[in-house]
């Protein structure tokens, strides 16, 4: 996740071998047989050949040498577009994703079948992988999915040129929004903020809802009841346990999510007044300082204890220290060689994109890319010279180490154990930015003692905490668009059903049913799979735990920084190295012990704080 505003949308780029790679495009080969061809092949060759594991190994090996060359070819055209965004751009984007996308379920056609062969366990993971590594996959149709690739595209682009002119004249980019966002206090300023950018999104619905049809045509080619099952099936369980499994988790945070609800209502009414925060419902939308309400630490100060300053600020230290963008990324990478790490290449300096040029329409998301499945490393960031985009800069690098660790395994092996883990690295490492780090690295001069800890982990749940059931959310809505749950008519309406469900946050003003909301959040109309931020936000605090105990920290774990600890770092690289090769609850346990996901780390993170919200909500109605 990102941070513009802590934990803001953004793309995780993470280099699935096939489909993502690392972007959300894909490639495909030139003159490779038609969907429909492969279909009538397999169909005929199951008819009259018993396949072999000769045959899986044939045509396993034939799929990794042409999906590595097809991601190159990907790789450079979706970078290409997401750096200069003009129509010409666009139309190449657009024709790498379709020739991707047919590539894609060409392979996933072929390797289902040896649905019913006998192959060796390693060849079957890798078939599976083919079959359902697919974000959208194309109908068997050419013309449809010529048409679900330029959907793609204008998708992308009315998020990616997206702007709102104020009342007063004065034309805003999101980047611009979110940092107004990010610290006014002005009721009616933020009301116009909000509903501003989200007038970007209704001209979306339209193609959503026919893109929504193709891709489910799609995952029925391959045998998955819709898209939504294919998705939840990439997780080494049946797809329903998964929606189990996450709903368990959620189990486990929400009593701790309730606290900080209560807590920040009440202070926001005193802020805005109890007439525009009611104390018994859920808190409006646009007063949580972050243009989806998804993270609420820039309104820490708003809701910040007394006497809890920590006596440094980050961004003021930034500055002081002569930090800018490269600087900034340079510290991050430091942080990665004190733990045993190689350095990044020249390359990565050379190609990556760290500030938002003046000149071009690019994407701002930050997200981190493997070109080459190799060393060929960049981040695009429009950096921004605050603190926590310092975090964010650490959280980016994860994905890129992540990716130069697992270069060595096979292709259809070169991503994470499962989606969660690219993102729970990054925001594990991120969580070892603390006090103590950043003395370390000499950007502050003491380490808070431990009576400004609640301020500190205040800060930290706003954004961690605040963030997962927005992080739960976002799916549980596409699972049930996927499903013919939600129609098209109903699109708006049950996303802030869902919203105020999980959240306890709703609309700031009535909403039209055409508004279509979710299109103003850019993995909806990106199409990015978003269950692994909120996995991602599970697992890093095992990670962070199970890294701490490895460090031989005696620190409480919120205090704990592993920089600088080479046995932790080595833990942590033996994880990263396996890729995907193993079910993720094998990667699982390398590094924690354990097959399954607990979310009591969160809890023991933030255990001093959660007793402080119960004293402070003593006597109040909490609920929503």
């Amino acid at each position: 996740m990102n941070n513009t505003n802590k934990n803001i949308n953004k793309l995780k780029l993470t280099s699935i071998a096939l489909v993502v790679a690392t972007t959300i495009t894909g490639c495909s080969q030139t003159g490779y047989t038609s969907h429909s061809e492969t279909a009538m092949s397999a169909k005929h060759q199951v008819g009259v050949k018993k396949l072999t594991t000769d045959d899986a190994a044939a045509f396993l090996s034939r799929v990794e040498k042409e999906s590595h060359e097809l991601t190159i070819e990907s790789s450079r055209a979706e970078w290409i577009y997401q750096n200069f965004i003009t129509e010409d751009t666009s139309a190449l984007s657009a024709a790498a994703n379709q020739k991707f996308t047919e590539a894609g379920v060409a392979f996933a056609m072929e390797a289902a079948k040896f649905d019913s062969a006998e192959v060796t366990a390693d060849q079957r993971r890798k078939l599976n992988i083919l079959k359902q590594s697919l974000v959208i996959p194309a109908p068997q149709d050419p013309a449809k999915s010529s048409e679900l690739s330029k959907i793609g595209a204008d998708l992308g682009a009315m998020y990616g040129k997206g702007t709102y002119t104020t009342k007063a004249g004065e034309k805003l980019s999101l980047g611009d929004m979110t940092l107004k966002m990010a610290t006014s206090q002005d009721y009616d300023e933020l009301l116009e903020l909000w509903q501003g950018w989200r007038t970007i999104s209704p001209e979306m619905k339209p193609l959503y809802t026919r893109q929504v049809e193709l891709a489910n045509e799609g995952a029925q080619g391959l045998g998955y009841k819709d898209l939504g099952v294919m998705w939840r099936s990439n997780y080494d369980m049946p797809a329903d346990e998964f929606a189990k499994e996450l709903d368990r988790l959620w189990g486990q945070v929400k009593p701790l999510y309730d606290d900080l609800h209560c807590y920040v209502r009440s202070e926001l009414g005193k802020t805005y007044g109890t007439d525009k925060v009611p104390q018994d419902g859920p808190i409006p939308a646009h007063l949580l300082g972050n243009m989806w309400a998804q993270s609420w630490a820039n309104i820490y100060d708003q809701v910040a204890p007394e006497n809890a300053d920590p006596g440094f600020d980050v961004t003021k230290q930034l500055k002081v220290h002569d930090y800018d963008e490269i600087k900034m990324v340079k510290g991050a990478e430091k942080f990665f060689t004190s733990l045993g790490f190689e350095a990044l290449p020249e390359t990565f300096w050379e190609r990556s994109l760290f500030k938002k040029p003046e000149d071009r329409d690019v994407v701002c998301h930050a997200s981190a890319w493997d070109l080459d499945s190799k060393d060929d490393l960049r981040i695009k960031m429009c950096i921004q010279l605050t603190g926590e985009e310092f975090g964010v800069i650490h959280h980016e690098l994860g994905h890129n180490f992540y990716q130069r660790a697992y270069k060595n395994q096979p292709v259809l092996y070169q991503t994470s154990a499962n989606d969660g883990f690219h993102e729970a690295i990054g925001d594990t490492i991120a969580l070892s930015v603390t006090p103590k780090y950043l003395k370390e690295i000499g950007l502050i001069d003491q380490i808070p003692d431990e009576s400004k800890d609640i301020g500190l982990l205040l800060q930290k749940a706003l954004d961690k905490v605040a963030f997962i059931p927005f992080g739960l959310l976002v799916d549980q809505w596409r699972w049930k668009v996927f499903s013919g749950e939600i129609t098209p008519e109903n699109y708006n309406t049950a996303w802030w059903e869902l919203r105020e469900k999980y959240q306890g946050v709703a609309a700031p003003v009535a909403r039209n049913a055409d508004a279509f909301d979710p299109g103003a959040k850019y993995h909806v109309p990106a199409n990015t799979p978003y269950s692994r931020y909120f996995l991602a936000h599970i697992q890093q605090f095992e990670f962070h735990r199970a890294l701490c105990k490895i460090s031989g920290n005696t620190d409480s774990i919120h205090r704990c920084s592993i920089y600088n600890n080479k046995d932790a770092g080595t833990a942590l690289n033996t994880m990263l190295e396996m890729g995907s090769s193993q079910p993720w609850q094998q990667a699982y346990k390398v590094l924690t012990g354990n097959e399954q996901m607990d979310a009591t780390a969160i809890l023991d993170y933030f255990a001093p704080l959660h007793t402080w919200l119960k004293e402070k909500n003593h006597g109040k109605q909490c609920g929503f």
